[in-house]
């Protein structure tokens, strides 16, 4: 069957080769008199125009030419390509553009990205004697160019049609009453598309696509957002998907080994996304398809230790606070108890024993024959050590009973400081660092391999020994997966990322004809909500294939929910410390009161 198609396209070839010489010999007087061929060129020009409005003409081919003496009649801007090809890209609306050909071999496009935007435009052949309608669809239709017409000699008017045999349709001269001619030149030709493939494959990172054999057919069938896309699009043009049959299942594919593929034309729109930050030719990405930021998920911090906790409640603001309160509480009461500074010294204003017991909320000696202003100030004392001391009891017992997370990761010096090393695939770590000319040398603590398989592996597991780049969409399936921990184990920092807003777009072929009728089916979806609940879908869809493990991975270290001696050391060393402290201070006063 192979070798019979094989043969059939040589013969084709030759055909074609031989006929296209006799093509560039077509002369202006190969055909009747142009001068009465005029009015009916005319009027077909306008009866395309009434089908689909067109602003801009482009005349591929040399004159003398049928179509160059109806140039000065159209009044509308032309374009004149005598040698086939154009040098600049082509920057106007191809909607609204018209190609006039001379002949099957006089267009010759060598700009790619004038033949892409060129691909879907309205063209009309100039069809030459003995060409066979048939053959010159063929040959268009080999370049992916559908939208075709052809005039022939005697006025008749053919159109291409690529899904029914014979491949065009002959619209009869104007001078005819057949029904034919009233039908339309250009039409649609991808509406119903008979079953044609469409080459696909899924790069299987879950959860936008996912690969798995349906047991009761025993098929390969793709599902995930990017997929269910794709599916929804080859059910409605009633293609048919094509998948490789010897792919792997469950092994993730690189996505830069996809586009790799796309641009190699083995396939026509690959289930994968890809950023438009890192791919400088565009022409094999799709339409926008989502926008996400690229950062890191990070292990949440551990819970602070109960020895560390009363260095937390000490806030060097507050304790500076305290501090000028007691300075200030003990020049008042110096001044108040005699109305005087005869009694101040550094000793009383440091080391005021009222005071200090005061902001302890400790007892202390009422002064005899207090005044109204000692008063006074004696229950501003006792206020503040009420404040004081409430505070800080609430401090203690709240994080004792719920002891706060160290703190978090917000910048790459924070990474450096960590005990913790970022996880990535090194092609992806050079795609990364290509942009600050560095290589992955420089990432001192990354932490390469070699496969992106078990990169996305080890991020699955939710190895809390590392720091993983992932996207924001890919992070709400992870962030879904945690709420069936016995408690979370990452977030997803804000604060550190690689890209804050990148467009992500689908590879697909440069010249796959169904590209725009894609990319209308990619809007469509997102406006009626569908794309939307395929994402949110998304986790389900990943349980329901068993394509993730309903496993908790938090539950290796048990929660400690008892106060050692060891977590009281800091109150010992304190207690320890200010009992020596008051020895020294004591022998001081020792020695001064009895020596001096």
């Amino acid at each position: 069957m192979s070798a019979g198609l094989g043969v059939m396209r040589l013969f084709i070839i030759f055909m074609l080769g031989c006929l296209c010489p006799r093509q560039h010999c077509v002369q202006l007087e190969d055909w009747p008199d142009h001068a009465d061929s005029q009015p009916r060129l005319l009027q077909l020009l306008q009866r395309i125009r009434l089908e689909r409005h067109f602003e801009t003409i482009v005349v591929y081919g040399r004159a003398p030419c049928v179509f160059h003496e109806l140039l000065p009649q159209l009044e509308l801007p032309t374009v004149l390509l005598a040698n086939g090809s154009s040098l600049a890209d082509w920057r106007f609306n191809s909607e609204s553009t018209l190609l006039l050909c001379c002949g099957l071999s006089a267009e010759q496009e060598h700009n790619p990205h004038t033949l892409l935007r060129l691909q879907q435009a309205r063209r009309l052949v100039q069809l030459a004697p003995k060409i066979r309608p048939r053959w010159l669809c063929a040959v268009y239709f080999a370049r992916e160019q559908h939208n075709v017409a052809m005039l022939d000699a005697r006025g008749n008017v053919y159109s291409c049609r690529l899904f029914q045999q014979p491949n065009y349709v002959q619209l009869v001269s104007f001078g005819s009453d057949s029904d034919s001619n009233s039908s339309s030149i250009y039409v649609q030709q991808y509406g119903n598309v008979q079953g044609a493939a469409i080459i696909s494959e899924a790069d299987q990172l879950m959860p936008r696509s996912m690969l798995f054999r349906n047991p009761s057919t025993g098929q390969l069938e793709m599902v995930g957002f990017v997929c269910n896309l794709i599916n929804t699009f080859v059910r409605r043009l009633n293609a048919t998907l094509k998948l490789r049959p010897d792919i792997e299942l469950g092994k993730t594919i690189y996505y830069g080994i996809m586009e790799r593929r796309v641009q190699g034309n083995e396939l026509d729109v690959a289930a994968s996304l890809t950023t438009t930050l890192t791919t400088n030719n565009m022409d094999y990405l799709s339409y926008p398809f989502v926008s996400t930021s690229y950062c890191f998920m990070i292990p949440l911090p551990a819970r602070l230790p109960y020895k560390k906790i009363y260095t937390v409640i000490v806030e060097p603001l507050v304790l500076g606070v305290l501090l000028l309160l007691f300075l200030i509480f003990s020049l008042l009461l110096i001044y108040s108890q005699e109305l005087s500074w005869r009694r101040l010294s550094l000793s009383q204003l440091l080391l005021n024993d009222r005071c200090l017991r005061g902001l302890l909320g400790q007892a202390f000696p009422w002064p005899q024959q207090a005044s109204r202003h000692l008063k006074a100030i004696c229950l501003l004392l006792c206020f503040a050590s009420l404040m004081t001391t409430t505070m800080y009891e609430s401090y203690l017992q709240s994080f004792f009973t719920h002891p706060p997370a160290e703190s978090m990761l917000r910048s790459f010096a924070d990474f450096r400081d960590s005990p913790y090393r970022i996880a990535v695939d090194r092609k992806e770590a050079n795609r990364m660092l290509q942009s600050y000319n560095l290589t992955t040398d420089h990432a001192r603590n990354a932490f390469i391999l070699e496969s992106w398989h078990e990169f996305v592996k080890m991020r699955d597991t939710f190895n809390a020994s590392f720091i993983y780049p992932v996207t924001r969409l890919r992070w709400k399936s992870y962030n879904e997966q945690q709420k069936l921990f016995q408690e979370p184990m990452f977030y997803y920092s804000e604060d550190v990322c690689l890209h804050r807003f990148m467009l992500m777009c689908l590879p697909v072929r440069r010249h796959w004809p169904y590209r725009q009728l894609f990319e209308n089916h990619m809007l469509s979806m997102w406006e009626f909500g569908v794309m939307q609940l395929w994402v949110r879908r998304a986790f389900y869809d990943m349980v329901q294939l068993n394509m993730t493990k309903l496993v908790d991975f938090s539950s290796g270290k048990p929660e400690e929910d008892a106060v050692y001696v060891r977590d009281l050391s800091w109150i010992f060393f304190f207690y320890v410390s200010a009992n020596l402290l008051a020895c020294i201070c004591f022998a001081v006063e020792f020695c001064w009161g009895r020596y001096v």
